[in-house]
Formats: C-alpha cells, sequence, structure tokens
C-alpha cells in the first residue's frame, strides 16, 4: 500500500509529547465502520487494535449507532451525574438480566466515573474502607491505570516513574509463570502472610488480571487464579479482579474469571461496557461490602447516558445467548493455530493467550515493534506490549468476520517473516 505524507503539522506543533499511538501510525484517520478504518486519504486499514479493546463489537457498530441515533433525536438526556434516568434503568435492567442473574453473580453496581482508572480507584478505596487497612497486593508486570492509586499498583517502571510521587502501600508479588515454574505457586506470598516478622502490613485486597494485556498478554492459569482467591479467602483480603481489557467477552465468556470457576469480591469494569467505545466504567462488589455513604467517591462524568444506551443495545444484542462466546472461541483456534505456526519458524519466539487476545513474544526484543511499523504499512493496525514492547499484540474485535481475520493474520505472519 502507498501512503503519501499526511498533514500531521497540527498535531506535531500544538499537541503535547505525551501522545503515543499516533506516532506508531503516522497517518489521519478519518472514518471507520466493523474491522476497519479509513485516512483522509481513502486507504483502508484492518484494525485489530479496536481501541485497546473498547471496540469489542467494532467500529460505529450498526445496532448500537441506532439506539444511540434515536435516544439522541429524542432528547434523551446526555449529562445526568448520577441522577435516576430512563438509560441507566434500561442499563441497570439489562446488565441485571442477561449478565449477573444468568451467572449468579451477588453485585452491586457502582458507577465510578468515566474510565477504567476511576473504577480501579473506586476498587481501592473500597476494598481499604471495608477492612481499615492500607496495603493492597498487586503482581509483577500489572497494569491497572495512570492515576496515583492505579500506577500504585502497576508494575511498568516507566509509567510508575510519571507520577512524580512515591507511590506507597502497594506490595507487588509474583504473578504466575512469573519464576518460570521453579518454585511452587505462591510460596513466597503466603510466607510473608504468615510471618508477623515478614514487614508485609495484612493487606485490605489483592488485584489481579486474569490475563495481562499492557504487561505482556501473561495468562493466568484457572488454578492459579482458584489458588490466590482460597488465600485471599483464608487471610482475610478482598479479592479484586480488574477485568477492564479482558472483560466484555474478550476471553470467550463475559467475564475473563469465569473460566476459573471463582466469584471475585470486587470486578472492574470498563473500555467494551458501552459498547460503543463511548466513556463508562463500573465497580461491581458484593453486596454487604456497599459500605458507601451518599457522595463518598462521585464524578461529574459519572453518568454517561449516552453511553447507558449502548450498552445496553449491547448487552441485549450480544447476550442474550451464547453466539458470540462460541465465535470468539473458534476464532482463538484460528488465532492459535497462526501463531504456533509463526513460532515455529522463528526460533526462541513464544505465544500464548486466550479468546481473541493473543501475544507473540520474538526472541529479539526489539523485533515487534519493526513487526507493528511493517504491518501498518501493510494496511494493518497492532501494537506492542509488554515491560520493552517485547511482544506483538492482537486485539481484533469479537465481531470481526472469518475473512478479516485471516487476512490479518496473514499480514501479521508477512510482517514478521520481512522484518526479522
Amino acid at each position: 500500500m502507498t501512503i503519501t505524507q499526511p498533514d500531521l503539522s497540527v498535531f506535531t506543533t500544538l499537541e503535547s509529547e505525551v501522545r503515543s499511538y499516533c506516532r506508531g501510525w503516522p497517518t489521519v484517520f478519518h472514518r471507520a465502520q466493523g474491522s476497519r478504518m479509513y485516512d483522509e486519504d481513502g486507504h483502508e486499514y484492518l484494525d485489530f487494535f479496536a481501541g485497546a479493546g473498547s471496540l469489542n463489537y467494532g467500529h460505529n457498530n450498526a445496532v448500537l449507532k441506532r439506539a444511540l441515533l434515536d435516544y439522541l433525536e429524542r432528547d434523551g438526556v446526555t449529562h445526568g451525574l448520577d441522577m435516576s434516568t430512563t438509560a441507566k434503568r434500561t442499563f441497570l435492567e439489562s446488565f441485571q438480566n442477561t449478565v449477573l442473574r444468568p451467572r449468579d453473580l451477588p453485585y452491586k453496581v457502582m458507577f465510578p466515573g468515566p474510565t477504567g482508572t476511576n473504577a480501579v480507584e473506586a476498587a481501592l478505596k473500597l476494598a481499604r474502607k471495608v477492612k481499615g487497612r492500607e496495603t493492597i497486593v498487586s503482581f509483577t508486570n500489572a497494569f491497572h491505570g495512570m492515576s496515583l492509586g492505579s500506577l500504585a499498583v502497576t508494575g511498568n517502571a516507566f509509567k510508575r516513574a510519571g507520577a512524580g510521587v512515591p507511590l506507597t502501600h502497594a506490595t507487588p508479588m509474583p504473578f504466575d509463570h512469573y519464576m518460570d515454574g521453579k518454585t511452587p505457586d505462591f510460596l513466597w506470598f503466603e510466607r510473608l502472610l504468615r510471618d508477623h516478622g515478614s514487614g508485609l502490613d495484612q493487606p485490605a485486597a489483592v488485584i489481579v488480571e486474569t490475563i495481562q494485556g499492557e504487561g505482556g498478554i501473561n495468562v493466568a492459569r484457572p488454578e492459579w487464579l482458584r489458588a490466590l482467591a482460597r488465600i485471599c479467602q483464608e487471610h482475610d483480603m478482598l479479592l479484586i479482579v480488574d477485568d477492564i481489557q479482558m472483560g466484555c467477552g474478550r476471553t470467550g465468556a463475559f467475564f475473563s474469571f469465569e473460566e476459573a470457576g471463582i466469584t471475585p469480591d470486587i470486578v472492574t469494569v470498563s473500555k467494551s461496557i458501552s459498547g460503543y467505545g463511548l466513556p463508562m466504567s463500573l465497580c461491581l462488589f458484593r453486596q454487604e461490602l456497599d459500605v458507601w455513604e451518599p457522595g463518598e467517591h462521585n464524578g461529574t462524568f459519572r453518568g454517561n447516558n449516552p453511553a447507558f444506551v449502548t450498552a445496553a443495545a449491547a448487552l441485549n444484542a450480544y447476550w442474550a445467548d451464547d453466539k458470540l462466546e462460541q465465535q470468539t472461541l473458534a476464532h482463538a483456534q484460528t488465532i492459535e493455530a497462526a501463531l504456533r505456526d509463526t513460532a515455529a519458524h522463528h526460533s526462541g519466539s513464544a505465544y500464548r493467550g486466550r479468546g481473541m487476545v493473543w501475544g507473540l513474544e520474538l526472541a529479539d526484543p526489539h523485533h515487534a515493534g519493526r513487526v507493528a511499523r511493517r504491518a501498518f504499512e501493510l494496511g494493518l493496525l497492532i501494537e506492542t506490549s509488554g515491560a520493552y514492547g517485547q511482544v506483538v499484540k492482537l486485539l481484533p474485535p469479537l465481531t470481526v468476520t472469518t475473512d478479516e481475520l485471516d487476512q490479518g493474520l496473514r499480514i501479521t505472519q508477512r510482517a514478521v517473516y520481512e522484518t526479522a
């Protein structure tokens, strides 16, 4: 694909140097539909980035767009703080009937603010309030957000350094496979908990991702998650699952922890919960944990009513049955087969993932970046992840067609070969 040099001057001169994704994709995007984006010059790109997981149902999904347009055309409430609205009621009823009730999940629903880090901050505050303790245990290579509380439980040194102040009241532990199977699971953690001389203050909670997306597509085994849940129960700690990127069907089931058969005390949800890329997040928790005082945690944009509209439409369209889940699991087999073939032809490489989130780690830690750049030239949007950007990350929309999936995987393989 021949790409003419776009006019990026206003972005490079006026916008802050903090911008990131746009540096890897030097074009100006103009419109998007389904699994594809188009720039101002009409070039087409297959999107295997999906808004970092916020577009599980693709760009401008027709069902969700119709619901949103109808709502706006009848002057539905756009901004409502936390007032009761018809849009919020419809969402809550849909969420209860299609997600919570079928899974027998005993959760209250909190709207903490528009982004994932808002949900994480609320979860941490609630856990500390309930238990009356400060320490939160997190895991190596975790990512939970960019505000100070979320950064404290995030592992990436570069992101942590941006805080500019000490990040305290959090203690990291080894994630699954971190010790390469040479140490029994949770040996260090359990010894610290049992030893009154260890220096570890009794934690209020443990926060974990079932699959570390930004950390390098590190997949926790179901048995590891079950053991973690047991430890939390035995030591009076709340279990928080951060399902911001891996929830809403990304791994197959609606929640990524369902495969492990656990019921976390608190769950954070964002990214694709609105279904349309509109800002929205949830903090879910057991009913007995609802000890908030009115207004104790709030935010001006926690009641994004257009997001409630598209979220309800997404739940009713895609989660009234298991068709999307089965399609996701079928696509997972296709992705895994392609990555297995690619890894077999590149010594020292490894692949891992579940559902529709996969990573390819190559022997040369700089190779992944070259792959992403070449893929862009070939008309595919993919990103990298991991502490050193060493993993090629595949995050297609759940609604991607079989032909689109095959096309994207072929481009990925070609980019790997051509940049080796």
